[in-house]
């Protein structure tokens, strides 16, 4: 008799799965650091721009023109 068994193609090690699990992770918490920085920033910048746009527009509106 022959007995046919699968051969397995690939062989990987439990370090396979570690590495690709943090390489996973880190990516995923680089973008969430970058995307939260970049919401502070452009928080920051509305703050600056809303500022900007009220004294300039009570400086305006001040003014009477006859």
């Amino acid at each position: 008799m022959i007995s046919k068994e699968k051969v397995r193609n690939q062989v990987k090690s439990r370090f396979y799965y570690l590495f690709w699990g943090i390489a996973t992770f880190s990516v995923v918490a680089g973008q969430l650091y970058v995307g939260s920085g970049y919401r502070m920033f452009a928080r920051s910048l509305n703050r600056i721009f809303d500022t900007v746009e009220v004294q300039v527009g009570e400086d305006f509106y001040r003014q009477r023109y006859y």
